[in-house]
């Protein structure tokens, strides 16, 4: 596997930078595994994330979607927690689901709790906030707006933050959608990134942009191809 990694490197021109269109299929030419491989975008962002007023991070719903099935659980009470499951949550509960994922259960993939809980929910902060499951405002995953926030999720929302050397992680799609759906992604998630941007932000915002498959090789993007989608 290392080899054939190795080979899709070499296939890049980490001098040159591609253009969106050329980056997503040279993406799918490097792709070497049986799998249908996640699509990565790398933002690079010239913030400084030690600073709280330049920490970005927020959602946005792709439109087309991550290609693959969401597992959500919400913690609500009374109407919010119907609301929940009529919206097609995985789980809904309080103190129930507590002890659940207190016992082991970890069968979902996001989590939504409505304000009045998070006390409860603030229980569990050792084991979701170590998988980047702990539910947050600025994601808006704690909201009153439970059945909202789960159809978005369901439909295809991406999270996204800044890491400590100033770069996001964000996926956009599978190997397999058509290119103009990974682009139409891609352009989604830097629009809302740059909308994002802290005014206390000096310099250029969007540093270097890269695109890969789970296995492939990171090809480098231009921004303006991109940028102000």
């Amino acid at each position: 596997m290392s080899k054939k990694h190795d080979k899709a490197k070499e296939k890049v021109d980490k001098t040159n930078q591609y253009n969106i269109e050329e980056a997503v299929t040279m993406v799918k030419e490097l792709v070497h595994t049986k799998f249908d491989e996640t699509v990565d975008l790398a933002i690079n962002l010239g913030v400084d994330p030690k600073k709280s007023d330049q920490m970005i991070r927020g959602s946005v719903v792709l439109p087309h979607g991550l290609g693959k099935k969401v597992r959500v659980i919400v913690f609500a009470k009374g109407e919010k927690g119907i609301e929940a499951t009529n919206a097609g949550a995985e789980a809904v509960g309080a103190e129930d689901l507590v002890e659940k994922i207190q016992g082991g259960w970890m069968d979902f993939d996001k989590v939504v709790a409505t304000p009045d809980v998070m006390g409860l929910v603030s229980k569990l902060g050792k084991v979701l906030g170590p998988r980047g499951l702990m539910p947050n405002p600025k994601s808006g995953t704690v909201t009153f707006d439970v059945g909202r926030a789960v159809q978005d999720i369901t439909a295809g929302k991406a999270d996204y933050r800044t890491e400590k050397a100033g770069v996001i992680h964000v996926s956009i799609g599978k190997v397999s959608f058509e290119n103009d759906k990974l682009i139409d992604n891609a352009k989604t998630v830097v629009k809302a990134i740059e909308k994002a941007k802290p005014s206390t932000a000096k310099g250029k915002y969007l540093k270097k942009i890269s695109i890969s498959s789970t296995m492939g090789a990171g090809v480098p993007v231009t921004a303006s191809s991109l940028a102000s989608a």
